[in-house]
């Protein structure tokens, strides 16, 4: 890195937070709720994530938006527990080039979610995300990274496809509706559409979703209003076991209020004091149009 990290407590919207800031990119992370990234963009300039606390609920449970972090139970990709404790404080420790947030410990199943955030290199920073078994029992489940972007007229969200092997698949799992009658758009939405190498969604204002099993592991989104490529990564484990075979999903929210951009871990069962880890690595940069595939591929 050209310059060292600078680690500050701050306070973000009147809540408690840490800040992680480099010359590219300001990262801040809510520690009185979460673990919740509540912010992400340009030192000086707009947020990229959808923040509005109190304006999306379900019962006593707050969206927020920002980057959150859930538990994908086998079989359920987002099974009621895992809003369990979404609005409770954090314990943070910072770092020289970053922190972690630790969640508070689930009533249920006595496990405790939280983020590692570290800058590697200019424009870059690593979320290591963990969930470890705190009870007597054992766990089993996955992790789940969702990301909130507010997408600008014209943003484009691109997900490379295929292994580049001669036997070379995707699947791509469409929705027609889900969670008491969300989405309803059907399967021919053509907010969704692909190419000889890619998936693309062109938001649309459609409530509607895709999951995918994606080799590259990546998601990104070029926005146009800013002149900026916004992209993470996630690994695949060829061999993982993943929520409906799939390790990637975008969420259109309704008039286009934001874009969820989503990996997944694989599922795993954890013994009593194991940690289960799930890592992304997000990238910011300058980019006047999007990138192709190939050039997506190249950037991890």
């Amino acid at each position: 890195m050209k310059t060292k990290p600078v680690i500050s407590r701050i306070q973000f919207e009147g809540l408690d937070a840490i800040e992680l800031r480099t010359r590219d990119l300001r990262l801040v992370a809510l520690t009185a709720k979460g673990p919740r990234i509540a912010f992400f963009g340009r030192p000086g300039g707009p947020n990229l994530l959808m923040w509005a606390p109190g304006k999306y609920r379900r019962g006593q449970w707050d969206l927020m938006g920002g980057h959150r972090l859930w538990a994908a139970r086998p079989g359920a990709d987002e099974a009621e527990e895992t809003y369990a404790t979404d609005n409770e404080p954090c314990t943070v420790k910072a770092s020289a080039k970053g922190f972690t947030v630790t969640g508070a410990l689930d009533p249920i199943h006595k496990t405790r979610r939280g983020i590692t955030v570290t800058a590697t290199a200019d424009g870059r920073v690593t979320l290591d995300h963990f969930l470890r078994n705190e009870s007597d029992m054992l766990w089993s489940g996955g992790l789940w990274a969702l990301t909130c972007t507010v997408p600008s007229k014209g943003s484009t969200y691109t997900l490379p496809l295929g292994d580049g092997s001669s036997w070379d698949y995707a699947t791509i799992v469409s929705f027609r509706t889900w969670g008491g009658g969300h989405g309803g758009v059907g399967f021919d939405d053509q907010q969704f559409g692909c190419t000889k190498d890619a998936l693309v969604l062109k938001p649309s204002g459609r409530e509607n979703k895709r999951m995918l099993k994606a080799d590259a592991g990546i998601i990104a989104w070029h926005n146009p209003a800013q002149k900026l490529l916004f992209a993470k990564h996630a690994p695949i484990d060829p061999a993982g076991n993943y929520p409906l075979g799939t390790n990637l999903a975008l969420y259109v929210g309704p008039k286009n209020f934001m874009v969820e951009m989503e990996t997944m871990g694989a599922f795993a069962t954890l013994k009593p004091g194991a940690v289960l880890k799930h890592r992304e690595t997000w990238l910011l940069a300058d980019a006047k149009s999007a990138p192709t595939p190939k050039a997506l591929r190249a950037l991890f």
